[in-house]
Formats: structure tokens, sequence, C-alpha cells
């Protein structure tokens, strides 16, 4: 209650509607799997490692690298999850988390599969690293040298000046402490310009005292002063670093003391560099000389170009994908793998593009086990499930016999493209990629989602990016594999590349079909997040009402955008909060309970038409 502690008028605002429940985003998807670069987690390394959204393919290829094979040590192998979330963003996807999964070759540890490059200095330690494991971090780094104009002047005599600035000789405009300058002769001599090499003798660090006074530091860490006349141009760096694939990123006016705007080091930093997306990071440590910016300078203008040393490591095992949950004690060791996705509430779909891809059928299995179990503890999450390439009808009904959960979805088989990194010639047979479905399946559902709605099959849907399936599935085929939970892909003359199927892997009729557990997911999801300012308010009929009326009229939306069956609400959705559902008990031990019951609309899977003779009675 307000307090009212003084004569006056007390203006308040109050409520006199219900709360209203807004829908989650249905169409989130997660990938776990190995990629050429990107975040991940590694001893000493950046902290910023979780899984990044990316809202498109190109997008994509600047974060975690492009679909070129990754070098492993067990051989090359296709990037997977690049085709897979390329897949994905051309079959109608739009957010898209990865989770980078690294494994070191031999229990090495993952700095040895980082590239680097000393620099060369007189002063202090200095080295160029990639941010992130992977032989994409073997760039090129060209350190140029910036020369300004000359600004070198001297304050004239004023009267009543207290600093007496007139006696402080030459300055610099404009300048910083920290800042670097170059100092020579007077004119008419002529200065360097451009990216000449820097000679140590005629650099200088400017310090600044509380007055605003310049002094001169030069190589000996002492200050010095400078001839009047002389010329002073301030000197900053420009970083190009040459990536795989054609990627240039340029960093300009840059100095080399941390009391500059643009410090190398804070613009180039390991954890937050003013580029989330950098592929290199400068580690330097410049010691107690105060001429140490300028020395670190003159060495990245003359330090070699290349860095060297990365490398794609190991084609991680089933335990790698499915990940580690983060260490409650120590903050440095985050979630890796799927785990790192469980911390991400948007998430609505996941899927390994590798598991169908590992070795052996055991480890294709297993990525499963992992996959579905993920989705079953964050409950509000479905996975799409591949199973291994080349599986014919007995394999795929033995693989699928493995598994039950509601929570989890199937599809055979593995669909053939055009290999994007070989562009067609003339005369020259195209070279073709065989992928594993859940990428371009991830895609369809959040099509779907965005265009019709999560109740609605994500079935019937055609396949986009591709030359054929792997093996041609005919009617005879699916009456087979569909009654066992299997959706399979096909062609149809005329009507092109569909999903036919859109059943879970489960063997609870209740659960029988993809679009009703998404439904669920979404109403419970929705209901959790939109119900959290409920914790702790007294519980009395006031709640319960306002909870009843805000869970009815979001079914009523779903019932009225077709989601629900039934010919009035009444018929479609129930909701009771009352002392119905709750016992004395219950309220004594602070427990509110709100049933609710819907009736979902199932896939017209079998339309029928029955059609026979019928001989018309005559009429006059």
């Amino acid at each position: 209650m307000p307090e009212y502690l003084a004569p006056g008028v007390y203006v308040e605002e109050v409520s006199f509607r219900s709360k209203s429940i807004e829908g989650v985003p249905t169409s989130t998807t997660g990938f776990a799997g190995v990629t050429r670069f990107g975040p991940v987690q590694y001893s000493l390394g950046p902290t910023t490692t979780k899984p990044r959204l990316i809202t498109s393919f190109t997008e994509f290829e600047r974060v975690y690298g492009s679909l070129a094979p990754l070098d492993l040590a067990t051989g090359e192998r296709t990037a997977y999850l690049a085709h897979a979330a390329r897949a994905f963003f051309n079959n109608g996807g739009r957010r898209l988390y990865v989770s980078r999964v690294f494994t070191p070759a031999a229990a090495q540890p993952v700095a040895d599969f980082i590239a680097h490059l000393t620099v060369p200095t007189t002063l202090g330690a200095a080295a160029w690293h990639a941010r992130w494991p992977g032989q994409d971090g073997n760039v090129l780094v060209d350190t140029q040298v910036m020369r300004s104009k000359n600004l070198a002047f001297e304050f004239p005599l004023v009267v009543g000046d207290i600093l007496a600035r007139h006696t402080w000789g030459v300055q610099v405009k404009s300048i910083r402490a920290g800042a670097v300058v170059e100092v020579s002769a007077p004119l008419p001599a002529v200065a360097p310009t451009g990216n000449v090499p820097l000679v140590a003798g005629n650099l200088r660090v400017i310090n600044v005292d509380s007055d605003g006074r310049q002094t001169f530091i030069d190589n000996t860490g002492l200050p010095v002063p400078v001839a009047a006349g002389a010329q002073i141009s301030l000197v900053e760096l420009r970083v190009t670093v040459y990536g795989p694939d054609g990627r240039i990123d340029v960093y300009d006016q840059l100095g080399a003391h941390r009391d500059q705007r643009r410090d190398i080091g804070k613009v180039l930093e390991l954890d937050d560099p003013d580029d989330e997306n950098a592929m290199v990071y400068l580690d330097w440590l410049p010691g107690g000389n105060a001429f140490a910016p300028a020395a670190l300078m003159v060495g990245l203008q003359s330090a070699d170009k290349r860095l060297a040393g990365g490398g794609d490591g190991t084609l991680p095992s089933a335990d790698d994908l499915g990940g580690k949950e983060a260490n409650p004690d120590v903050v440095a060791e985050r979630a890796t793998g799927l785990e790192a996705l469980g911390e991400l509430d948007d998430i609505a779909i996941v899927a390994l593009p590798d598991g169908g891809a590992m070795l052996d059928s055991d480890s294709v299995q297993a990525a499963a086990d992992h996959l579905i179990a993920h989705a079953e503890k964050y409950r509000y999450r479905i996975a799409v499930v591949d199973a291994a390439a080349n599986s014919s009808i007995s394999e795929i009904r033995e693989f699928r016999g493995k598994f039950d959960s509601k929570y989890a979805a199937l599809y055979h088989p593995w669909i053939e493209i055009l290999d994007p990194l070989f562009p067609t010639v003339p005369g020259v047979p195209p070279r073709k990629l065989t992928l594993p479905p859940s990428g371009f399946v991830c895609g369809i559902y959040a099509r779907s989602d965005i265009e019709r709605g999560v109740h609605k099959a994500p079935a019937n849907e055609v396949v986009r990016g591709l030359t054929k399936f792997e093996i041609n599935i005919n009617k005879a085929r699916q009456d087979v594999l569909n009654p066992e939970g299997v959706n399979c892909l096909r062609f149809f003359d005329g009507r092109g590349n569909r999903v036919w199927g859109a059943r879970t892997m489960s063997s609870d009729p209740e659960w029988k079909y993809v679009n009703v557990r998404r439904l669920f997911i979404y109403v419970e999801h929705s209901i959790d997040k939109a119900t959290q300012w409920a914790v702790f308010e007294p519980n009395n009929e006031r709640l319960w009402t306002n909870i009843r009326s805000m869970v009815e009229d979001f079914l009523y939306v779903l019932w009225r955008d077709g989601a629900l069956i039934g010919a009035k609400p009444a018929e479609a959705f129930f909701v009771r909060c009352d002392r119905t559902t709750m016992t004395q008990n219950d309220l004594d031990n602070g427990r509110l309970i709100c049933l609710v019951g819907m009736a979902p609309s199932r896939p017209a899977e079998f339309v029928i038409f029955r059609v026979g003779q019928w001989t018309a009675d005559s009429k006059s």
C-alpha cells in the first residue's frame, strides 16, 4: 500500500486487466559440431566463447569459416556443419546458434593448434596470435605506418599567461599522452612519408604533465629537447589482416600506448576487441620503459607477415559433441558442445550435422543419444536426428528401433547437392556432395513456422538446393518406414523434392506427430516465461482469476488461428485454476495449480475419398 503522510492530491496508476502471454520463438535453431574457425573454449583463451547467433550464411562464413574441407588428423573431412548452415538458410531459416567443437589431436593442448607470429622488439615481448584454433588462423598480417603532416608549433608570448607557455619550446598539435611522433630536420629538408621504414633514433614518445606541457622521450627512455624548427609527424599504424577466401580486415589509426583512443592492444585484444570477429590479437607486454610504444611500432612494421602453426585438430567423439556443463566453481570453464546450447533459452530446434557422419555405427548411435538426451533434458526443444549415410531399409529400421523419444524426429535419406566449391565447367562432370538431411529439415521447420505457424506439420514442404536424394524412396518403401516413425524425403514427378513425413521417434500415440509435440512445447514455454511474475504473489482468488484469464486469452488466439480443433473455444480448450485444482495442503505449501487442456489439430496424414456408384431418382 502507498503511504499518505502529508495532505495533497495523489495520482496513482493501477491495472484493471489481466496480463498477456507473448508467444516464444519456435524457429530458432542450434547446431553443434566442427567448423574451420570461430569461438571455442581453450586454456588461457578468450572468455567470449558462447555460441554465436548467426542470421545469414555470409555471417556464418565470417565467424566460423567457409565450406572448405577440414584437414583433420584422421584425414580430410567435409565441413558438414558449414554445409548444414548453408542449407538451413537456403530453406528459410533465419536464426541459428552455432556451438563449435574442437578436439586437439594426440591429447595435445589446444594452444598447439593456434597460429602465431613473434614480433621482434627491443623493449618488451610481442606476438600476433590467431584468436581461435584452426588452419584458417594462418593469416597474413601486414602492419604499415601512417604519417601525418608536420604538426610542430610553438606558443607565442601572451601577456598574463601564468604558465609561460612561450618558454615550453616545440610542441605538437592535438596530441594525447603516449603518442609516437617522428622528428625530422627543419625545412626545407624532406620528412619521410608513407610506409618508409621507421628509425628508432628519430622517434619520440610524448609525455604530458598536469599543465599540458609535452616532453619527448627518446630510445634511451629519457626526455630530450627538440630543436626549434624541427618537423614533427604523428606516427600511427594500419593493420591489414588477409584471411582465407579473400577476406580482408583493416584497422586504421592505431596507437601503441594505453592512453591512446585506439590503442592497438585494445582494438585487437584477446577478450573484447572492437571487432568481435577479429581473426587475430596482439599479445603485448610493454615493460616499464616509456619508449616501448615506439619500439613496438618499429617491430610490427619490420616483422614477418604470415602466422603459422594453426591446425584443425582431430575428429571429435560423440561425447565431445555432447559436451560438458559449465563448472560452477571455475568461471573460466564454460559449457561446451550441446551443453553450451542448453544455456540459451530461445533455441527450439537442435541438430548435430556431424553426428550422422561419425566413423562407425556405434558412434553415430552415441551422437544421436546425446542429441535426444539434450532435447529431453531442456524440454522446450526438439531434436532433428541423422542416421548414417548409405543406410539401407534394414539399417535405418534397426537404427530407428534403438530410440524412443517424443522430443526427436528422424529423417532419411541423405541429400545430394552440387559441390559449391567446384563451379560447373562445360564439358566436365559436376562434382557432387552428399549431406545429412538435418540442416535442410531445420530450415524447413523454420520456414513452416514463419509462413504457417508451429501447429502446421513441417511436411509436404519443398526441399531446396539439392540435385537428388541419396536413394529413391517409393511408396512401397515408405509403407514400411512411416509406421515406424522414419520420416522420408521423396521425389514426386511434377511436384519436386519434398519432406513426406511428420512423425516423432515416440511409441506413444499421443505424441506421434512432430507438430503436436512442438505445439505443446510452444504453449508450455510461452506460459512458463509469461507467468514468472506470479511467483510470491498472494495465492488467492484474484491471482487465480488473473492467471486463468491470461491463459484463456492466449489459447483463444491459437484456436482462432487453427492450431486447435473445435467449433467453439469451449470445445478446443479449458483452463481451470480454483479450489477444484488445489487442496488446502497445496495452499499451505505455497502451490498454485492450473490445469490446461487443449485439443490440438493433427495432420491429415491419410486423405481418403470413398467413391461409389449412385443412381439418381427420376423426377417428373
